[in-house]
């Protein structure tokens, strides 16, 4: 897993808000919809989708959050991470104020597979120097899908 054409999402307000349509429209999301063609490969982590689970069961039902989790988890086939996924993630919570530990730990675990990029609406992942990161309300996000819309 990673490499050219390898995107790491983070499941962040603009993607809850993406996906507040409910779990019927999961397979019209843009980035789920190229991956399923082929033409990208999505992946996540464990402890996003814990988190997605976390927030999204703040404004839907704990089964809401349990069915759409469990369906992220099946469509994203989500990397497992070690303890030095963990100490290169500190590392980075150390050199980059602005980065959470939480985030810092994900960046790291992207910078370690060679993702393409990371997909996030937060804005402090650019402050990491050689991860590409990408906003997912710019257009950057297009030239990833190549056209898959």
């Amino acid at each position: 897993m990673g490499g050219p054409g390898t995107l790491i999402e983070k499941a962040d307000a603009n993607t809850r808000r993406e996906h507040a349509r409910g779990l019927r429209r999961l397979h019209q999301h843009p980035r789920l919809a190229a991956h399923a063609k082929g033409t990208i490969e999505t992946t996540t982590t464990v402890e996003v989708l814990q988190e997605f689970a976390h927030v999204r069961a703040r404004r839907r039902t704990r089964e809401d959050a349990v069915n759409l989790t469990r369906l992220y988890a099946v469509a994203l086939n989500p990397i497992v991470t070690t303890t030095a996924d963990l100490d290169a993630g500190l590392a980075l919570f150390e050199q980059h104020p602005a980065l959470g530990a939480f985030d810092a730990v994900l960046a790291a675990v992207a910078l370690a597979r060679g993702a393409e990029a990371l997909v996030s609406a937060d804005g402090a992942f650019a402050s990491v120097p050689g991860l590409a990161w990408i906003d997912p309300a710019t257009p950057a996000i297009d030239g990833l899908l190549g056209g898959s819309d």
